[in-house]
Order: C-alpha cells, then structure tokens, then sequence
C-alpha cells in the first residue's frame, strides 16, 4: 500500500509507531511518535493503519490564505532545515556500498557506488583509488547526516583500479555544538573477486536491493582492514627472523689496533737498583716520550699507557705532557673493564 504524508503507521518489528510527517528518501519516511518525537524509519518496517485523507487541491482561478501554521506543520518545516539526531548517531558510522546496475544481468553488469553517512556529522569527504604509488580521487564532496551519496558507476573492467582504495573526511556540525571527532584518513584493500559472486551481494539495511557493504568506520573507528605495503611486509619478515649471533673478533685483533704499554718501572727494567723516586719517574717519562714521537705520524692510532694508579705522580705528569708537548692528540682514561683504573688511552692526530 502507498504510504502518505499523515497516514498513521505501526512498527512491524517494534511496539509502536506514529504519523508520517516526511518522506526522507525513497527508502526512509519521518514518523511523529506520541511522545512528540520524529524518528526516522525504514518503509519497509512500518505498516499503514489508517490512510490520510485527502487534501483539498488549490484552484488557478482562486486565490488560498494560509491559516496559521499548526503545530504538526511547523514540525515538518523543521525537519525540511535539520535532520533530526539520534543516539546513536553521535558515533561516526560511514560504510561504501557497492551494487550491481539494476538494468542489466549480473554477468555483464555495470556497479554503482555509494557513501552511506550513517550518523549526525555533516562529512566533507575525499574518496580515492591508487595506481602504483600515486592516487586519483575518484569523488568528493559533502555528505549530509544520516544519508547515502551516488558517487560513481563503473564496469567489471574497472574493478581493478580499486584494488586499494581510500576514504578521507572530516566530521562537523554546521549549526549545532558537537563532540571532536578526529580526521579520517583509511586505506583499504578491496577483494575485488567478490564482484564476481553473486552471493557476495547481501540484503543490508540501506537498500532495497542486495549490495556489498564495505564499512569504512564503525562507532568513530576507522576499520582495520588496512592496505599494508610490501615494504612492510618485509619489515614484519625481517622482524620474524631468528636473529644471526654477532661473531665477535678475536681479542688478539683488538688488541693489535691499541698499541699497549706497561709503564710500571718493574715492566721496563730488570733492577732499579741505585735509582731514586725521580730517577725511576724520568726513564718512565723518556720511554713514554719516545712510544709517542715513533707513532706521531700515525693519525688515529691508538696507544694505551698503563701507568697504575699510585699516588698519580706519573698519571698527572703524563697528562701535562700531553697538554704541552702533544696538544693535537686527544686522551681519556681507558676502558676501566680491560686495564682498572690505571690507564689512559692517548689517539694520535
């Protein structure tokens, strides 16, 4: 039966129902409940119990006044400048639907492509495919609460194009306060096979005709079926294997790049019979004075005077010789985990 403006209508699968005050698509009618209310509802999920009666057409001979705007009528000229909200609708819910062209058979049939906007947010929108590693927006616009948007047809030997496919919005209010929704940004890899299967083609809930339902965010979540490059899949590869064990080098090569020299007086000579404190810090000073002048060409080489620690006489007397005779070079204390800390590690440059 047709439904009309004012007829009053039942809920086929809920206690209730109203008066129908808008058509707001094909698919979707406005019903003025009891409690003063509009809902927006499926035709399909009502049922007409009383029909309207017939208005009164106006003449082009005569001329109608308008009486005063009743209650009901200002309800309707207010849902024509707003749409009304629901609960859930504060939730971004956007999908892509695909359906096959109703006018030719399923074999050879052209698609047609929709942005369903199931929620309260105004979408300003950019739908894109992508072509190697460069993108082509295929449609953009704005997309009004709690509605669905034509955005393109295409042939079977198109589907490839959508292989990987994005949706970019953002979500606003124009008129009203709202809650931050952050900016959409989603790649999505399409099965395009599916195009080919008819029963991948389902009853839903925002057609009369059965389509494929793609959701794009559901309850202000972007979905996670997300395009991953190849570039990441190796990454996540590499990451999988099971690491090589470093091969360390030989201590003894090590050793060969850092020149060692043992500058306790025990180490150079056999006896210090006969020689005093000063005596024994010269020939010290003398062999350290000569390491370095025999490797002064040497640039970056390395040498490691192992002077102990003492009371730091011959630390402190290496150091000002290294401040005023070898001001080029550069020293620290050696690594305190091979030599204590009794050494100082002298770089030629």
């Amino acid at each position: 039966m047709e439904m009309n403006i004012g007829d009053k209508v039942r809920y086929l699968d809920a206690v209730g129902g109203g008066i129908v005050t808008a058509f707001k698509d094909k698919d979707m009618v406005i019903i003025l409940e009891d409690d003063g209310f509009e809902t927006p509802v499926f035709k399909r999920q009502c049922v007409v119990i009383e029909s309207a009666a017939p208005q009164p057409q106006p003449t082009q001979s005569k001329i109608s006044v308008q009486s005063p705007e009743s209650p009901k009528v200002e309800a309707i000229k207010t849902f024509i400048t707003k749409t009304p909200e629901t609960r859930e609708g504060e939730y971004l819910n956007i999908s892509l639907a695909y359906l096959p062209s109703p006018d030719k058979s399923f074999t050879d049939s052209e698609f047609e492509c929709y942005l369903i906007n199931d929620s309260n947010y105004t979408l300003m929108f950019n739908y894109a495919s992508c072509s190697g590693k460069t993108w082509k927006s295929r449609a953009t616009g704005t997309l009004e609460p709690n509605s669905k948007l034509f955005l393109e047809a295409f042939n079977k030997e198109s589907i490839l194009e959508l292989e990987k496919i994005s949706f970019q919005c953002i979500a606003l209010k124009a008129e009203a306060f709202y809650s931050f929704k952050n900016t959409i940004s989603v790649e999505i890899r399409l099965d395009t096979v599916k195009f080919y299967k008819i029963h991948c083609f389902r009853e839903n809930d925002y057609f009369d005709e059965d389509a494929l339902i793609v959701p794009v965010v559901k309850r202000d979540v972007p979905e996670k079926g997300m395009f991953i490059s190849a570039d990441e899949i190796a990454k996540a590869i590499r990451q999988k294997e099971p690491e090589k064990p470093r091969v360390s080098e030989p201590l003894s090569k090590k050793k060969s790049e850092i020149l060692e020299v043992d500058l306790h007086i025990g180490s150079l000579l056999d006896t210090t019979a006969g020689m005093n404190n000063a005596d024994m810090l010269k020939y010290q000073m003398d062999t350290f004075r000569k390491v370095m002048d025999e490797h002064r060409s040497k640039k970056a080489f390395k040498i490691v005077f192992i002077h102990g620690k003492g009371d730091g006489v011959l630390r402190s007397a290496i150091l000002n010789e290294l401040k005023t005779k070898y001001k080029s070079c550069k020293w620290q204390d050696a690594s305190f985990r091979e030599y204590g800390f009794g050494a100082t590690m002298v770089t030629i440059y």
